[in-house]
């Protein structure tokens, strides 16, 4: 009798999760041979997810639009040159000498057609001839970058919060602009004092600059301020200013009522006559009270909203001024036209706590490294370091969508990037010659591999236009 059956009953990898024919007992001793083999390997095979990216949000289109090039011209190109700096910072490199490491990774050097990468030097001298325009220019290639990647994602904010601080790098050379100012953890040493704007949804860098070691002025924070709107999405209607007491003046205040943007500052110089009457605490049991009342600062040309919340010297949490000397509360106090009560204002500011991880991860991403002793080209190095930050935001939330599909994607837009990059990056990869084309390969006996290939095939359908946008 004959049976009939299908001519391929062989399982799916995918669905197995791995092939059950390479699982078999190992023999491996002393006399075990050895040698070489052809193929070449690569310890960085998520770089084909980063590449499929770059094409799902046309970078090279954007970078040739927005980039300003430098007078040096580059054999490879302006595109090769800064692409190889951003993909170094993305593996995890952020020291130019690093490209010593990494000059025949297969990956990176089929990425860029090579079989080799340039020497190290040639990057360096590459950013020795950057500088301000350069790093203007990056900058408006981030903000193309992110009208693709919220069309994609299918970002659709309306109202966005903006978290704004000034952090410190400090430097141990003779570096142009470095000046001796606060530095808690090294006291006394030069450093620089860049600002940077971070959107609360997204956790995506916004813009911002890099600044000499000098504390900013008013005219700094107003300037920042105006320059946000130029960076913002489309579909941004209104927009929520947080920033630290460094960012309290009139010129502040002026530059976001000006804009129309809503703002919480937090305060360490005024001193409003709060209504002794008026304190009240939100919650019973609750030992923290809030007041609020209209006060005109001296030189400001309009009185504005002040909100306070006091802590009783025995029970305070944190510091910060204190409004009398011989009083016994602990005094937070805020600047801000919101409307809310004041309980509800100072809770809504809270939340730019996570604007410190931030910075922190950005610092450990490459914006911590000084590679020159010229401001300018260390400007254009800051500017690159946040867009390879800003991809691998943008990597981690596309991730993150694929995540109903792929387990161990689930939440990947929350890990911090060293996190992500041993899930989606450092996979080991093998890079073969098939026919008349390349073709990278990926072993059956990681488990990460069936998931990295619904994700790339959730890409290529995004690329393809099988469907405009993805829910994140």
């Amino acid at each position: 009798m004959v049976k009939k059956r299908k001519k391929d009953i062989r399982k799916n990898h995918v669905s197995k999760r791995y092939n059950e024919a390479c699982w078999r007992a190992r023999k491996i001793n002393a006399s075990t041979a050895y040698g070489t083999c052809s193929e070449q390997l690569s310890p960085f095979g998520g770089l084909l997810g980063l590449v499929k990216i770059l094409d799902l949000f046309n970078f090279k289109k954007h970078f040739d639009e927005a980039y300003i090039a430098p007078s040096r011209e580059t054999k490879l190109g302006d595109y090769a040159m800064v692409l190889g700096i951003v993909m170094l910072m993305f593996i995890g490199f952020n020291r130019i000498w690093h490209f010593v490491y990494i000059r025949l990774e297969s990956m990176l050097c089929g990425i860029f057609r090579v079989s080799k990468l340039p020497a190290a030097s040639t990057y360096w001298r590459y950013l020795d001839s950057l500088g301000i325009n350069q790093a203007q220019s990056i900058l408006r290639i981030m903000h193309r970058l992110r009208e693709e990647a919220w069309k994609r994602c299918g970002i659709k904010y309306s109202r966005i919060a903006v978290d704004i601080d000034t952090t410190v790098e400090t430097i141990y050379g003779d570096q142009e602009g470095g000046r001796v100012g606060h530095n808690p953890k090294h006291r006394g040493k030069k450093g620089y004092r860049p600002v940077l704007c971070f959107i609360e949804q997204t956790r995506e860098y916004l813009y911002g600059k890099l600044r000499k070691g000098e504390t900013i002025s008013g005219e700094e924070t107003a300037k920042v301020i105006r320059a946000l709107k130029g960076y913002l999405p489309s579909c941004v209607e209104k927009v929520l200013l947080r920033a630290d007491a460094e960012f309290m003046s009139w010129e502040s205040v002026e530059a976001a009522l000006g804009e129309g943007y809503d703002f919480i500052f937090s305060n360490k110089q005024c001193e409003p006559p709060f209504d002794t009457d008026g304190w009240y605490c939100p919650r019973q049991g609750e030992e923290a009270g809030f007041n609020s009342c209209m006060y005109k600062p001296f030189g400001w040309e309009q009185a504005c909203r002040f909100v306070a919340m006091r802590i009783s010297e025995d029970t305070k949490g944190r510091t910060q001024q204190e409004l009398f000397e011989e009083d016994r509360y602990t005094y937070r106090i805020f600047c801000t036209n919101l409307n809310g009560k004041a309980h509800e204002v100072i809770d809504t500011y809270d939340k730019r706590a996570d604007v410190e991880n931030l910075i922190g991860e950005a610092k450990q991403e490459g914006l911590e490294a000084i590679p020159s002793g010229k401001f300018k080209n260390n400007y254009a190095f800051f500017q690159i370091a946040m867009l390879a930050y800003n991809l691998w935001r943008y990597f981690k939330i596309l991730a993150n969508a694929c995540g109903g599909k792929v387990k161990t994607f689930a939440g990947i837009a929350d890990n911090k990037i060293r996190i992500a990059r041993l899930k989606l990056l450092i996979i080991g990869a093998k890079v073969v010659k098939a026919g008349n084309r390349d073709i990278v390969r990926y072993s059956n006996h990681d488990t990460r591999t069936p998931g990295l290939l619904i994700f790339y095939e959730f890409l290529d359908r995004l690329r393809f236009g099988k469907f405009k946008e993805c829910n994140v």
